[in-house]
């Protein structure tokens, strides 16, 4: 395996204030589809611990982005910095490896498994990398209970509403103690009252973690729990 390309994530100190480091780190970023510029130049900088909003219309670049923040995607040029480690000259074990252990995932329509108990789906991370079992179930646990899920630990997703299937998936993706989250669109899915619900544990949990999100979003309500939003439009960055 190649060697990974470590940068500077301390924190950074300007005239004697400390400022929390960037987990994620964005410069130039371009990508095109043929002849189809879909990412132009794209700037984004997401420090520790913050929670920052994406927003922007169908077809703007947000669903793009994401994928090559993950490395689902390959781009044409630019850099991608996550916790330190520069994505460009990653191979694609050392890509899951830090999908793994590094980002975790809240999608809108949640990507449970569904043969899988919600105990067993929050569990699942932890066993990709290689969570010893007892400290394994000890978190599955904690977790369940920190998103009011305990009594539902046994059952499938099939047996869940939308709410209770969105609190697993955020309990999965705070598993493997990630410094980023990219949750795209979490409240797409639910009503107003689950929906808040969800972005409040969130918040919540960020908190508590210490975990950046990056939030993809079309509402502007949604934004309620972030500390800063940016627009995207046509694969650009609007403001930051």
């Amino acid at each position: 395996m190649k060697q990974i390309i470590e940068c500077n994530t301390e924190t950074e100190t300007t005239d004697d204030i400390k400022v929390p480091a960037e987990v994620l780190s964005i410069s130039g970023l371009q990508k095109s589809y043929g002849s189809t510029e879909v990412l132009n130049s794209v700037d984004l900088k997401v420090r520790a611990g913050e929670r920052v909003a994406l927003m922007g219309r169908s077809g703007s670049g947000k669903s793009t982005l994401l994928n090559c923040i993950c490395g689902i995607e390959s781009f044409d040029a630019g850099e991608i910095v996550i916790a330190g480690k520069r994505l460009n000259d990653m191979s694609q074990p050392e890509l899951e490896q830090l999908r793994r252990e590094v980002i975790g995932y809240v999608f809108q329509t949640f990507h449970l498994l569904p043969t899988l108990t919600a105990f067993e789906n929050v569990e699942f991370p932890g066993q990709l990398i290689g969570m010893p079992l007892s400290e394994r179930r000890e978190r599955v646990n904690y977790l369940l209970a920190r998103v009011g899920m305990e009594h539902r630990k046994d059952h499938r997703p099939s047996e869940l509403s939308g709410g209770e299937r969105q609190r697993i998936a955020l309990a999965r993706s705070i598993m493997n103690r990630p410094r980023l989250i990219l949750a795209d669109e979490p409240t797409g899915s639910l009503d107003s009252v689950s929906g808040d619900q969800v972005l409040d544990l969130i918040e919540q949990m960020s908190d508590e973690f210490s975990v950046s999100i990056l939030l993809v979003t079309h509402d502007p309500e949604t934004t309620r729990i972030c500390n800063r939003t940016v627009h995207m439009k046509d694969g650009q960055i609007e403001d930051v």
